[in-house]
């Protein structure tokens, strides 16, 4: 008799997560509301130069994803002034769980279950966000790349990755749009051997003639397509946009 109590309490429970977790994704990509993200710094590296730079942020210096997300839902006749607001929360001291390696998939759905409970425990908003981006912030160093960063639909988390120095400010917020995309559904239009844009979902301009140089950037592809084996990455969200496929994927299209 426990046992089957025990079963049939754990099957409501994971009913009652899956009803949350769809009416939470209907909700974000219904674009009746604005959506709320909140972003945490880390200072990944613990530097002073890290630390001095975290320090001088503020909500301003993510308003260009405010302004790319306005323009491209804009595009598709939905009448909303402001899709997205971008809020600075506190510093977080805590390191996120690192990416699994290798990231077979019980082992990513293990890191996933981690960074939601994580996230749980490092913040403690009086009014939840819909979305919450932990940027890691890292002092540019002369051929160290960063770390993977990811975005998670299954609670609307993503972590980023960043350059703690202000010339990188407008690509950061180009990671952190993207990662903010894959929170809402949108999946990557890239190669990821290569890095080079998938076509055609990846590029901005599939139909342009001649195709080659793509003057923009598709959000999800992550590069601007010089040629057919050649891309760079777009100077800001200036050069970015969200293509048909990126669009349809986050409901800004029929």
């Amino acid at each position: 008799m426990f046992r089957a109590f025990r079963i049939a309490f754990l099957l409501v429970v994971l009913a009652l997560v899956s009803v949350s977790t769809w009416l939470t994704r209907a909700r974000s990509t219904d674009w009746n509301n604005p959506l709320w993200i909140r972003i945490y710094p880390i200072a990944a590296d613990g530097s002073a130069a890290t630390l001095d730079y975290i320090a001088s942020l503020t909500a301003a210096d993510f308003a260009g994803i405010e302004s790319f997300m306005a323009r491209e839902v804009a595009k598709r006749g939905i009448t909303l002034d402001s899709p997205v607001r971008v809020e600075l929360g506190p510093v977080v001291v805590e390191e996120p769980p690192p990416l699994p390696s290798p990231r077979g998939r019980l082992a990513v759905m293990w890191w996933s279950l981690e960074l939601r409970w994580w996230t749980m425990r490092v913040t403690d908003d009086p009014i939840r966000p819909d979305v919450r981006v932990f940027v890691r912030y890292h002092a540019p160093q002369p051929g160290v790349p960063l770390e993977t960063s990811v975005g998670l639909q299954k609670g609307m988390v993503g972590v980023v990755n960043a350059y703690a120095d202000r010339r990188h400010a407008a690509t950061n917020n180009v990671v952190i749009a993207h990662e903010f995309l894959h929170t809402l559904g949108a999946t990557d239009k890239y190669d990821a051997a290569t890095g080079l844009p998938l076509f055609p979902s990846g590029y901005a301009e599939p139909e342009r003639d001649p195709l080659y140089p793509q003057r923009y950037a598709e959000i999800m592809g992550g590069r601007i397509a010089i040629s057919g084996d050649d891309a760079r990455i777009p100077a800001s969200l200036g050069d970015a946009v969200i293509g048909a496929d990126t669009a349809r994927e986050i409901d800004l299209a029929p």
